[in-house]
């Protein structure tokens, strides 16, 4: 049995800052690598989602305005096909507003509110100044372990609740709000961050875990990932690393 990943990326017209995309093809290659198969699929607005038909779905990041328009689309049935998804323990990675629209709502600073499609007990409240920069945040040992450098920029401030757990805890920048130390949120197989710049190429322990994690669901206990050779990826994460601690 040949073993495959399909992976769907959601509204990749829309929510695609700071080179989000780059997840992406850092999902497929080092897949590819390994001889895993890979399909990439893209969904937007107007498209029916099969989730039956994905192992990993990738929602990132947008401004304000293009998560309103999104709002219509969501409500029209990719809300709860979304929410199903996360309760089947399918992998999901969303960055910044794709994260955010994971959660209840969105308040923005002058009081009004976006309802978002409540798959993760999380809220957002909006903010006049913006939490912007490289940052770094050692994820828990729950979501691999790793440290984590990334880059960030929100004015949103992301409040977890109780049935969810932080992705990682802030070593140097914002997170989550700039006030709790927490970075990002993990419930069930969903792995959601403020870190854009992007993710994933720097950060190959943190990918490793989320493809090993599709895929033991998909087929059950596994072998260990294939190891590659992360000389560029680990050298892009130890001069960051590096910066950032002398900061």
């Amino acid at each position: 049995m040949k073993t495959e990943l399909n992976i769907c990326h959601l509204y990749p017209d829309i929510l695609n800052l700071y080179g989000d995309r780059g997840n992406i093809i850092t999902l497929r290659r080092r897949l590819a690598a390994r001889g895993i198969g890979v399909t990439v699929d893209e969904c937007s607005i107007g498209q029916s989602l099969d989730i039956d038909g994905y192992d990993i779905f990738f929602i990132g990041g947008g401004q304000d305005f293009e998560q309103e328009v999104l709002l219509r689309d969501l409500a029209g049935g990719k809300g709860r096909d979304i929410r199903t998804a996360v309760e089947e323990d399918k992998v999901f990675l969303a960055i910044c507003g794709g994260y955010q629209m994971l959660g209840q709502y969105y308040k923005t600073w002058d009081g009004v509110q976006l309802d978002f499609i409540g798959a993760l007990d999380i809220h957002t409240v909006g903010a006049k100044e913006r939490m912007i920069g490289n940052y770094m945040f050692q994820t828990t040992p729950e979501s691999s372990g790793a440290l984590v450098v990334g880059f960030e920029n929100h004015s949103g401030k992301t409040y977890l609740g109780e049935s969810v757990a932080p992705l990682g805890m802030v070593v140097a920048g914002f997170g989550n709000n700039g006030e709790d130390q927490t970075e990002g949120a993990r419930y069930r197989n969903v792995f959601a961050t403020y870190s854009h710049g992007s993710l994933l190429p720097k950060n190959p322990v943190l990918c490793d875990f989320i493809l090993q994690t599709a895929l033991e669901r998909k087929y059950g206990a596994a072998e260990p990932l294939l190891i590659l050779d992360d000389t560029l990826e680990q050298n892009a994460h130890d001069y960051m690393q590096k910066r950032l601690s002398k900061a």
